[in-house]
Parts: structure tokens; C-alpha cells; sequence
């Protein structure tokens, strides 16, 4: 499939098959077989993998039988070797009924949309039904509409094409929540002109002579990775360099490669979350980094870190994400459906009400996979899904991905694991540096580098460093057959429009931030709800706590007791807000990006945290609060608080400590990359508010303390609950005569005003810390 040295005169020609139109250029060879990566793939079992080639003789086209089995037939005849042209009539593996292929004149070429030419690729090659235009076409999911998608990513009412008096076309969002898109940029009301693309869902629609064309994806797409470079520190390091392939129609490709070949950097760059800096990856024939608001939720992803709420059942994780995924108007009876259709094609039926953390290493495999299957993409990768798992396991899973690339898909496969490279169609083999080493069947890779197992030829990589292991390959007759493109390059116009500035704006969410915070807040209440260890702390530290402290308060705050009482309700305070929070954020950090990257919205996930937290916090902090002070005399002046009365101020004041506190445990947690670190780190926060607080040193006459305690939300807290009771009057002395322990109105309001300041200014920097921890492509 080789560019041919003399330039060729032969005429453009068109096969039509039962499969589709493919438009031949005289500039390369076309294979014809059931291989899923040939450029004619003809499902028959007559036909031979490999059954034969089109090719140009300089100034004409010729037929090749491959050796098939059962033969090729040109013009009636059984032939080896034929000329053909514009007219002629082949069968492939029997010359009365197998399946038939027409070459025809190409027509006056029609002019290339920025995107693509539909003609071009698998989608576009046969429309999957044409309408008439009328006057205004509704598009929807629900059986009203003029055009009925059965998709629940799209809306019940979605789009609708408006036809103008003067013939003029436009598009026009219907409030969708999944996005309407007009080559690949989400509008609301746009002009479509012939040839312009109109994506809705997993269909595209296209006017061409006043009829309206659907194209449905299927699900049997091509990939072509097109000189793929990435680079860091500035070009002075390259991670990839120049890494072109193609990936077939239903095909299961496994990446390998030893470490620090630049796999995950591959696949980021395949997946459109991290895109390359140079080169163009084709979602059949459709440039990914341009179109990639629309084309992302046709691509699953499956990160090596299981992207699961492992407190939930099998059942309930799928029936989250089917919330957050479809579109808001999609009823439960049709997100049920659609789960239960998931799990029988992964066979979890049994599993649905098993949860997730008792599960074996390649069931939760599986239900990972099943997460991203709801949505039904088209390209599938994974990442080391076998990781960890014992060879039956490993076999098992690598046999899964084979049976969901048989049923329609294209499914890549990140791996260090060699075991079950048999079940794929193509292997690919990246050597140190980021470059190609070898592109083809697996069974052919150890012969080509001249090994007989592959820790033979690892141990080759690592040591055998100034090997030009790419350069071997280029130059060799397997590169010739297996790395042409399946989707011809992008012309320079289409071409300009690639790479990574050329991607677009995220797409509209699936759901407003209302309902996915809805969404959220019940899921996340399921999942503390599920942690009986969680939920049994949570219980009894504030009873411990609030013992404590009325252990040391007795029956009336004197001199001896008060500041003791008061400084124990703020250490606890701190610590259930702290406690709370701290893992909160690192622990989820997989599942945040991978939903991040399909729709979830930052500020929805962080509010449904502070939601949820924020009341057990709060409930928690009232009650430890109770059990330290009621029944005991808290001395205030005159038995009056501030503003309230005395038991009340300060119950309000350890309450909006102990949130404060929970959005410091939040910082924490975005802040940090692994959950090991934040016990220690929770330790120096209770250290820290003690030092701080006022209680033990007279932070006020500090130099740098003083400064630094405005950044302490126990100080504050301390100060509201002293003035509360006139600790200076109580407790005569230097470090009760602190200017924010005053009993007056004023001093209060600034204390607690400070701790809503404080959770405001640790909630922003969460926020700006959870973007810093997103895929690239969604930092904006």
C-alpha cells in the first residue's frame, strides 16, 4: 500500500461495493480481503483474508488475486491478473453470487469541507437513509420528531433545520443538552451550506441537492495517527517523534513497549486529551483535534486506576454515570434499560447487586469498561487494563476486548503484559525515544527483530540504546504493508486546521449544573453512606471530643476551666472538619478526570462535595458543641451573649470552624498527589490551629505570627466563642486581653466574617487546583 515511484496517469475511479463507495486514487494499491484493516473489507466467508489488490500499471488499472481460496472473478472469468476499468464487474469467491464490486467514473470532484471530504471516509461512504427537506425538519429522541435519533445522548427535542423562503439553511439548538455541532463547533443557530457537517449524537447529516443525508456511526470507524510529535521543556525533549499508523475498522490494536517509550503519551494523544504538538489524528477521515467537541463522547477510556466509587454496587456506579452522561430528559426506565443491556453484553447480570470493592481485579475491569460503554463509542482504549492481574485474568479480559472489537468497535489496548497478543489484529511496538519499531500482525513481531521471546527483545531495547530500531522498520517490506493510511493525508487546506490550537471549545454539559449537582450530591451521600468504617468515625468523634471538653468545663467556665473548654472545642472543631475532607479529593482524583473530560462540571463537582460534607460537618460540630456545653454555666456578661444567646454564638462558631476547616482539608486534598500524605499533613493542620489559636501564646504581639494567624481559622473561632463569654473578664491576664476576644458586636461579626472569607479563599483555590489536575484539553 506504498506510494508508487512513477507518478501515474490512470483515472480516479469508484468501487462500489454492497459495503459502501470508495473513491480510488491512482496514487496507491487497494486491498481487498475480510482483514478488517483492508481498504475493501467484504464480510464473507468465500472471501480469504488477504483476496487480492487494485493496483495502477501507469496508465491503467489492474486486479490481483492474492492466492484466495476460492478465486477472483473479472468480467465472468476467473482470473490471476486482469486489467480493469470504468464498467467492469468483479466478484470475489464465486463467480454467480459472490459478493459483487462496480468501478464506475469518479464524478467532478466535489469541493473539501475544512474537516474532511465525506466521500473519504467510512462514515460518509453510504448515507444510512436521505430525507427530504421540508420547511422545518425537528430532529430529536423523541417518536414525534421528523427525524428520530435513538440515542439517549440526544435530547427528546434537540435541533431543528429551518428551510428560509429564499433556500437558505440553518440550524438551530433546541436548548439540547449534549450540544448540536456544525463541522465539529457546538452552535446554537448557525447557516449550513452544501457539504457542511451537522453532528447530533452519534449521527451527522449533510444537504446535498436539496435532499438531507444522515450518516449514522455504527460504531465501525477507522483511526489514522498521522506523524504524531510531542515534545516538553520547551522542543528540548521528545516524548513522541512522528509516530504515524492506521488502525482499521473493528480492529483490537495493543501498544507495547519497555518503559518511558512514550505509551500513555500515545494514548493522550490519540484520545484528544492531550494533544500532540505536531501531526493529525483522523476519526475517520475527520480530524479529531478540530472536531473534538463533538467527537469526544464517541471515545471511551478506560485509565489504568479503576474509575470506580468502589462503596457502590455494580448496578448503582452504571446508574450514576448514566445520569451524568445521557441527556438530562432521558427517563430512568431508558437509563435502567440501557444499563441492564451493558452488563449482560459484559456479563455482570449476577453482578448488578454485588459491590464494587468485593469484586475480582478483571470483574472491576469490566465494569469499568462497562462504564464507558454506555454511551456506546466507536473507539475504545484502555490502558494496562490487565495490570495486576494474574495470567487467567489477563486472558480473560484481552478476550473481552476481542469480543468487543468482533461486535463494531475499534478498541486500543495500552499494555506491558505480552501473554495475549495473539487475540489482536495488529501490535505496536514503540521503542525508546517515542518512534515506531514495528507496526503489523502480532505473530510477526519476534520474527522481525530477530527473537524468540519478548523479554528477549525488551532487554534489547533498554540496552542496545544507539539501535536505529524505527529506522529498521521504515526501511523494511512489512512497514510497505501495514503502515499506509487507511484515510489518505488531509489536503493543506483541511491540514492548516489541525493540531492542538485547532481544538475546540468544550461542548455544552449533558446536564444542566443543577441536575448534575442533584446527581452528584446523591451519589456521593450513597458512597459515604456505604463506608460503615467512615460513617462510624464520623459518629464518635464528636461524642470523644465533646466529652473532653465537658470533662474539663464542669459544671461552670471559671478561670481554671474556660480557655481549657474553649481550646478543645477548637482543636475538635478543626479536626472533624479537617478529618472529613482530606482524602476527599486525591482519592476520587481518576474518576474526576475521566468525567471531566465527558461533560462534568468543575464547580458542580466541587459544590456536591461542600454540600454534602458541609452538613455532616455542621450536624457534626452542633453536636459536639451540645455535649460539651449544655447544662453548663458559661459565665457570659450579664448571662447575655454578643448578639444571641451565649450557648448559640458559640455553637455557631465551632459550626462555621469546622466548615472552614473542611474546605482546608479540601485544599489539602487537591493539593497533594497521593492520599499516603494527608494523615501526616491533617496532624500539622491540628498543630498549627493549637500554635495559632491565641489560647497559649499572645500571637497579636508576634511579629510574624500575627500575620501568618489570619490565615488560621481556629484564631477567629477562638476569638467569636471568647467574646462570647468575656474571656478577659473570666480570665484576667496577657493572653485573655487579646483585642479579638472583646465582648462587643463588632469584634464577633469580624471573627466570623473571617472564617466565611477564609472558606471562600480556600474554596478558590481548590477550584483552581482541581483545573491544574484536569486533561489539557479541558483547561479553559
Amino acid at each position: 500500500m506504498a506510494e508508487r515511484s512513477v507518478a501515474p496517469t490512470a483515472p480516479e475511479l469508484v468501487l462500489e461495493t454492497e459495503g459502501g463507495t470508495t473513491v480510488m486514487s491512482p496514487s496507491r494499491d487497494y486491498h481487498v480481503g475480510r482483514d478488517p484493516l483492508s481498504d475493501i473489507v467484504l464480510q464473507d466467508t468465500r472471501v480469504s483474508w488477504h483476496h487480492a489488490v487494485l493496483h495502477v500499471e501507469y496508465d491503467h488499472w489492474t486486479i490481483e488475486d492474492e492466492n484466495s481460496t476460492n478465486g477472483t472473478y473479472a468480467d465472468g472469468r476467473r482470473v490471476h491478473e486482469w486489467d480493469v476499468h470504468a464498467g467492469s464487474v468483479i466478484r470475489f469467491g464465486n463467480p454467480a453470487d459472490g459478493p459483487r464490486a462496480v468501478l464506475l467514473n469518479r464524478d467532478p470532484p466535489v469541493s473539501r469541507i475544512h474537516v474532511s471530504l465525506p466521500g473519504a471516509t467510512s462514515t460518509f461512504r453510504q448515507p444510512t437513509s436521505v430525507h427530504s427537506l421540508a420547511r422545518t425538519v425537528r430532529i430529536g429522541r423523541a417518536a414525534d420528531n421528523d427525524l428520530v435519533l435513538d440515542d439517549l445522548t440526544v435530547s427528546r427535542r434537540h435541533a431543528e433545520l429551518v428551510t428560509s423562503p429564499d433556500g437558505t439553511h440553518e440550524i438551530v439548538d433546541l436548548g439540547s443538552h449534549n450540544g448540536t455541532f456544525l463541522n465539529g463547533v457546538p452552535v446554537t443557530r448557525a447557516e449550513v451550506s452544501p457539504g457542511d457537517i451537522v453532528g447530533i449524537g452519534h449521527a451527522a447529516f449533510c444537504l446535498v441537492d436539496d435532499e438531507l443525508q444522515e450518516y449514522l456511526d455504527t460504531g465501525e470507524i477507522s483511526l489514522d495517527a498521522q506523524d504524531l510529535t510531542v515534545t516538553v521543556d520547551r522542543g528540548r525533549k521528545t516524548l513522541l517523534d512522528g509516530v504515524s499508523f492506521p488502525v482499521g475498522e473493528k480492529c483490537l490494536l495493543a501498544v507495547v513497549g519497555p518503559s518511558g517509550a512514550g505509551k500513555s503519551t500515545l494514548l493522550g494523544a490519540l484520545t484528544g486529551l492531550s494533544p500532540a504538538n505536531h501531526g493529525t489524528v483522523l476519526y475517520d477521515g475527520r480530524d479529531l483535534y478540530h472536531d473534538y467537541a463533538e467527537l469526544r463522547r464517541r471515545i471511551g477510556l478506560v485509565p489504568q486506576d479503576d474509575i470506580l466509587h468502589t462503596q457502590l454496587t455494580v448496578r448503582a456506579a452504571l446508574g450514576y454515570a448514566a445520569e451524568l452522561r445521557f441527556a438530562q430528559d432521558a427517563t430512568p426506565s431508558e437509563r435502567r434499560a440501557r444499563v441492564t443491556e451493558v452488563m449482560r453484553e459484559l456479563g455482570l447480570q449476577e453482578r448488578g447487586d454485588q459491590r464494587i470493592h468485593s469484586l475480582s481485579g478483571g470483574q472491576r475491569k469490566r465494569v469499568s469498561v462497562a462504564l464507558e460503554l454506555l454511551t456506546k463509542p466507536s473507539l475504545l482504549f484502555l490502558d494496562e487494563p490487565t495490570s495486576g492481574l494474574d495470567p487467567g485474568m489477563d486472558r480473560s479480559v484481552m478476550h473481552t476486548l476481542r469480543g468487543l472489537a468482533d461486535d463494531g468497535r475499534t478498541v486500543i489496548v495500552v499494555t506491558h503484559s505480552v501473554l495475549s497478543l495473539d487475540v489482536c489484529d495488529r501490535l505496536l511496538v514503540l521503542a525508546p525515544g517515542g518512534r515506531i519499531a514495528y507496526y503489523g500482525p502480532p505473530e510477526d513481531a519476534l520474527p522481525f527483530f530477530g527473537y524468540d521471546q519478548w523479554p528477549e527483545a525488551f532487554e534489547a531495547f533498554e540496552n542496545d540504546r544507539e539501535r536505529d530500531w524505527a529506522g529498521a522498520y521504515a526501511a523494511s517490506p512489512l512497514h510497505d504493508r501495514y503502515d499506509a493510511p487507511a484515510q489518505p493525508p488531509l489536503p493543506a487546506a483541511a491540514a492548516a486546521g489541525s493540531g492542538p490550537d485547532a481544538v475546540a471549545v468544550p461542548p455544552l454539559k449533558s446536564q444542566s449544573w443543577g441536575a448534575q449537582l442533584r446527581t452528584l450530591v446523591r451519589r456521593y451521600a450513597t458512597v459515604l453512606a456505604a463506608d460503615r468504617t467512615f460513617l462510624a468515625i464520623m459518629i464518635a468523634l464528636p461524642f470523644v471530643m465533646g466529652a473532653m471538653a465537658r470533662a474539663l468545663a464542669g459544671s461552670r467556665l471559671t478561670a481554671e476551666t474556660a480557655m481549657n473548654a474553649l481550646l478543645i472545642l477548637c482543636i475538635g472543631g478543626v479536626l472533624i472538619g479537617a478529618a472529613n475532607a482530606v482524602r476527599e479529593l486525591v482519592k476520587e482524583r481518576g474518576i474526576y478526570r475521566r468525567e471531566r473530560a465527558v461533560g462534568l462540571s468543575r464547580s458542580a463537582y466541587l459544590m456536591s462535595k461542600v454540600v454534602v460534607l458541609g452538613t455532616v460537618t455542621v450536624l457534626q460540630a452542633i453536636v459536639l458543641t451540645l455535649v460539651a456545653l449544655v447544662g453548663v454555666d458559661l459565665n457570659a456578661p450579664g448571662g447575655e451573649g454578643v448578639l444571641m444567646p451565649p450557648l448559640l454564638e458559640i455553637t455557631l462558631a465551632v459550626a462555621l470552624l469546622s466548615f472552614t476547616a473542611m474546605m482546608l482539608g479540601l485544599l489539602v486534598s487537591a493539593l497533594v498527589r497521593k492520599e499516603e500524605v494527608t494523615m501526616p499533613l491533617l496532624v500539622l493542620l491540628a498543630i498549627i490551629q493549637v500554635v495559632f489559636c491565641g489560647a497559649l501564646l499572645k500571637v497579636g504581639e508576634l511579629p510574624v505570627a500575627a500575620q501568618l494567624a489570619w490565615l488560621v481559622p481556629s484564631r477567629w473561632a477562638l476569638g467569636a466563642m471568647a467574646g462570647t463569654i468575656g474571656l478577659a473578664r473570666i480570665v484576667p491576664g496577657t493572653i485573655a486581653a487579646d483585642p479579638r476576644f472583646e465582648h462587643s458586636a463588632a469584634v464577633w461579626l469580624t471573627n466570623m466574617g473571617m472564617l466565611v472569607v477564609l472558606s471562600v479563599l480556600f474554596g478558590l483555590l481548590v477550584a483552581w487546583l482541581l483545573r491544574r489536575h484536569e486533561p489539557a484539553v479541558m483547561r479553559k
